[in-house]
């Protein structure tokens, strides 16, 4: 039986890797290239890249950061951020990227999602959802780095998303993020749930035990980044990986 997949979240800030805490207060990490040649010693399952900067500034991605990236690259990896039209759908497959994280465009342009499903395949489109509880407790999604409710509830949204063709669901919990206290389960229920694609589920993860939680929930897959890159009550950067031994004794 395959294990579930535990997935590296990295963020891009510049051509520099941060980590940040309920989406602010960026805390540099280092150069990506390094961290990625790390994390290939270190067999990961999956990365994930996400430039949190190419949406808010109105940009393309950095497609020749991330040439550099995947050419040192020995897993399977997954970018968002300013994805915007077939040409960076197109770009971003040319230079080896294999799948594609929407977020604000999958809002702000729906067809794309259908578009990008027809010409690579479903399995490369991953929509990811950026949630955060409102005033009233209430789910809601917010994209542009966190800073624009949409008024979506995640868990309609998803389903649509399905519906349009997304292979994947990435749910963050913004409230969650940097925290290492745990992932939000009980939105990972509820997404899970209501879709048959896999949910990958962001935010939160402080040890391996929150990822075999969040896999009991019903996610297919958990995803972090504190976790992997700091150390220590002071943080320290120190970028890790739980053992294959440990991951399979806890997420069998």
């Amino acid at each position: 039986m395959i294990r579930p997949r535990v997935i590296p979240c990295m963020l891009l800030k510049g051509e520099g890797l941060v980590k940040t805490v309920k989406f602010k207060d960026p805390k540099y990490l280092g150069d990506p290239i390094n961290i990625v040649r790390i994390f290939n010693d270190k067999e990961v399952d999956e990365l994930i890249f996400l430039d949190i900067l190419a949406t808010t500034e109105n940009r393309r991605p950095n497609f020749e950061l991330l040439k550099k990236i995947t050419s040192e690259c020995f897993m399977p990896l997954g970018y968002g951020g300013g994805i915007r039209d077939m040409d960076d759908v197109r770009q971003l497959l040319s230079i080896g990227v294999e799948k594609f994280v929407l977020n604000a465009s999958a809002v702000e342009n729906p067809a794309l999602v259908r578009l990008a499903a027809d010409h690579a395949g479903s399995q490369a489109v991953v929509i990811s959802i950026d949630v955060k509880k409102t005033l009233f407790g209430k789910y809601e999604v917010f994209t542009r780095a966190g800073k624009k409710g949409t008024g979506l509830d995640p868990v309609k949204f998803a389903v649509d998303m399905e519906k349009q063709g997304a292979g994947e669901i990435f749910v963050n919990s913004i409230d969650r993020d940097g925290t290492m206290q745990g992932y939000d389960l009980d939105l990972i229920k509820r997404v899970a749930e209501a879709v048959t694609v896999p949910v990958v589920a962001c935010g939160g993860a402080g040890n391996v035990q929150h990822l075999a939680e969040a896999v009991k929930a019903g996610a297919s897959a958990a995803a972090a980044g504190s976790m992997f890159v700091f150390q220590g009550p002071l943080r320290g950067v120190l970028i890790s990986y739980p053992a294959q031994d440990e991951l399979k004794r806890v997420m069998p």
